[in-house]
């Protein structure tokens, strides 16, 4: 049984046609059905069947895809370890982190790596924890810094590292009619307009608590993933939005933003750096993750001060 040929397989299942995962791989489609008939003599077993549409895995196929997808990770990452050790390069760091803290935390945190090895190459996906979690699962990132044990994946699976609480709060211009107020209710602000992320745990903890008190949830006037858009925007309209407390420290053009004391909306999570168990994490990595953690202790120590 070759390695190469479960590789081939574990993508023949992913795409569930022939056809569609020779072009994925580069190969002809005679190859790729030489390779999966060379797979099916060394098990001993139909592995598939043909269907008008593609495919359809047989429950020996099923059995064997389910195994192939973790060879597959260990062999990218026998690949990474020994192409680090044999020509001695810094490596790429695959890096996914939430919106909310990419424009704090990991800047400051490339900074550094960058400083003290030049040669790194790091890879940087912004996207929520919904998004981060199952690519690294998938092997595609080496670290996802998200909010601690986020829901949707197996906990058993990731190893998670404290990186730091965070409150999150609503934030309005100081200009705004409600900034000036020394207690805001939730029902004041069910009459405003919203800049609200597209989705994730913090925005359904916003709709979930006006929702509990008898409200709408906040109506929307712009939607977006892009975290410091929303803040500048904020700065230069009336409307309202949901961030992070440390945001309250920036301004821009003598505009600034005000946090709002609503008391049912003092929202305060956890965050981590997050690794799959028994991974690779090559030295560029672990560099990369000391430094992330003396980043984090250093912002937590100045929202003290």
């Amino acid at each position: 049984m070759e390695a190469r040929d479960i590789q081939y397989f574990a993508v023949v299942a992913r795409c569930g046609n022939v056809g569609r995962a020779a072009e994925e791989l580069g190969l002809s489609q005679p190859a790729l059905s030489k390779s999966l008939r060379r797979l099916e003599r060394a098990v001993g077993a139909k592995l598939v069947t043909r269907t008008p549409k593609g495919i359809d895995l047989t429950a020996v196929g099923s059995a064997l895809s389910a195994r192939a997808r973790g060879l597959r990770l260990s062999l990218d990452d026998i690949a990474r370890e020994a192409a680090d050790l044999s020509q001695g390069r810094a490596g790429l760091v695959r890096i996914g982190i939430g919106p909310a803290l990419s424009g704090s935390l990991l800047p400051a945190t490339c900074a550094a790596m960058l400083k003290e090895a030049p040669r790194v190459a790091l890879k940087i996906v912004v996207a929520t924890d919904d998004i981060v979690a199952p690519a690294l699962s998938a092997g595609e990132l080496d670290l996802g810094v998200m909010v601690t044990r986020p829901s949707g994946y197996d906990h058993d699976e990731l190893v998670h590292e404290h990186l730091f609480e965070e409150a999150f709060v609503v934030l309005a211009s100081a200009r705004h009619r409600l900034a000036r107020k020394r207690r805001v209710t939730l029902a004041d602000l069910a009459q405003e307009r919203w800049s609200l992320a597209e989705r994730g745990p913090f925005r359904d903890a916003l709709c979930q608590a006006f929702v509990q008190s008898g409200l709408p949830p906040p109506t929307v006037a712009v939607e977006t993933i892009g975290l410091q858009f929303r803040l500048e925007l904020l700065r230069l309209t009336n409307l309202v939005g949901f961030g992070p407390r440390q945001y309250l420290r920036q301004s821009t053009s003598g505009l600034r933003l005000v946090e709002l004391p609503v008391k049912e909306l003092s929202y305060r999570r956890s965050f981590g750096a997050h690794y799959r168990k028994d991974a690779y994490l090559s030295p560029a990595a672990r560099r990369f993750m000391e430094i992330l953690k003396t980043t984090a202790k250093e912002i937590d120590e100045e929202k003290d001060r």
